[in-house]
């Protein structure tokens, strides 16, 4: 099978799969918001709620590190074609069955228990998805290609973002009443449509040639964390510093906002997602343009623009949704953070989080430490600033400090000391050999391994 015509089946199973993961979880921040704070954790203090909501988002990140390194290992024991399967019906199936969740009122302390088994074993499934994807698509790819093809994974977390968003304002057009009786649940159960689609288009993929390789010459590892910890701890931390740095803002951006403009500066309930539902359509275009861009000019000047232009426009950001108190405001604002600073800190981090390690501890290694990055960042993010928002008596200027700190603290020492990663060989089993094919694009040369 040719690079190109492999391709073309592995752009939508990774496109897809990746928006299922990312329109399951980006649909819970949303609705914990929106009705969890109201319906499963109710309460007095508005505060309180709201926070319990977030509290379960934060718990789906916690447990993902774990289905990184189970379902990491698999993929680089056993090839990565199983674990997209597997991830994709543990995650994809704990969604639709969170349109079935009782209210408390219904169910009391059941209620939220059952939901938080539902979102520890969504989460589960979703620590390897992405990475699975990633290394799917640039381990079919075209060495000088790897970036754009590393992005499809990233646009899928956008495209599943935009029908999350596009789904929530949709039912919240509903009355409140019925919005939050029953209206909330379709946009889980509608989830079951995806699931069929994207088993359909994995279930005919082929192995990637990269674990071929591996496979055929007999050097399958069988302790690929172990491995991963022993002799390319770098990688680890590069990655985890970096993911940090962008999922603090992405979940700014992205999940704290909708909070933010509806509890504290008193907007619409659609005001949140139809300005995300923008911005996430133009990120969708922006991501593998970005990506692109690193196959021409390398991974770190791309990632250190996007970390730069995030932490510069923390405090800018806000000035703008504060100040128009507006949906106009509120979507060029997020047009400009997710569109440009995501796009940049994104579009890169497939191929780059791949070319990071080894053949043999791929997806271990690439997907246990994102998920690390994720869970410290990406899950305590909401958590942190609604507290610092509480904090400062309903204003934005400590959130706004908190980005900055991050992407200072953690996004530009990870990109600044990590390594340029543009034109290794994938198909290289050690750390060794994999560094000193830098910049030579070998697997260019290295013929598809014909499938058995």
């Amino acid at each position: 099978m040719t690079e190109s015509s492999a391709m073309r089946r592995v752009v939508p199973a990774a496109l897809i799969g990746s928006a299922l993961e990312w329109y399951d979880f980006y649909l819970y921040a949303s609705v914990s918001a929106l009705v969890f704070n109201k319906v499963i954790f109710p309460g007095g203090n508005a505060f309180v709620s709201t926070l319990a909501a977030f509290a379960t988002l934060a718990l789906g990140y916690f447990i993902r590190p774990l289905g990184g390194a189970l379902f990491g290992a698999m993929g680089d024991r056993v090839g990565r074609k199983p674990v997209l399967v597997v991830t994709l019906l543990v995650m994809g199936g704990a969604t639709v069955l969170m349109a079935a969740v009782p209210t408390y009122a219904q169910a009391g302390i059941w209620s939220p228990i059952s939901l938080l088994v539902l979102r520890i074993v969504q989460g589960l499934g979703a620590g390897a998805e992405f990475g699975s994807s990633a290394v799917l698509s640039v381990e079919h790819a075209d060495p000088r290609r790897r970036g754009l093809h590393g992005a499809w994974p990233a646009s899928g977390v956008y495209l599943g973002l935009l029908l999350a968003s596009g789904a929530v304002s949709l039912v919240t057009l509903l009355p409140h009443d019925d919005f939050l009786a029953w209206g909330w649940r379709l946009p889980f159960a509608a989830s079951v449509l995806v699931i069929v689609v994207a088993m359909f288009i994995r279930l005919r993929l082929h192995e990637t040639p990269a674990f071929r390789h591996i496979d055929r010459d007999a050097q399958v590892t069988r302790t690929p964390l172990r491995e991963v910890f022993a002799h390319e701890r770098k990688g680890v931390l590069v990655l985890i510093g970096t993911q940090s740095a962008q999922s603090v803002m992405a979940y700014l951006f992205l999940t704290f906002i909708t909070a933010y403009v509806t509890g504290t500066l008193h907007m619409s309930d659609s005001a949140g997602p139809f300005a995300v539902t923008i911005a996430a359509l133009a990120t969708l275009v922006t991501l593998p343009l970005f990506g692109a861009l690193s196959d021409r000019i390398g991974r770190r000047p791309v990632l250190l623009f996007g970390t730069v232009f995030c932490g510069l426009f923390a405090f800018p950001f806000f000035w703008i949704v504060d100040g128009t108190h507006s949906r106009g405001g509120l979507t060029a604002a997020l047009l400009l953070g997710l569109g440009i600073g995501i796009g940049a800190m994104f579009g890169p981090q497939g191929a780059y989080f791949a070319e990071l390690f080894s053949a043999r501890v791929r997806l271990t290694g690439m997907t246990f430490s994102r998920e690390i990055g994720g869970a410290l960042a990406g899950g305590l993010t909401p958590i942190i600033a609604i507290a610092l928002v509480e904090w400062t008596g309903g204003r934005s200027w400590a959130v706004a400090l908190f980005a900055v700190l991050a992407c200072a603290l953690l996004g530009l020492p990870a990109v600044l000391s990590g390594p340029e990663t543009l034109g290794r060989s994938l198909h290289a089993p050690t750390k060794r050999e994999l560094e000193a094919s830098t910049g030579t694009f070998a697997d260019e040369a290295d013929p598809v391994v014909p499938q058995g």
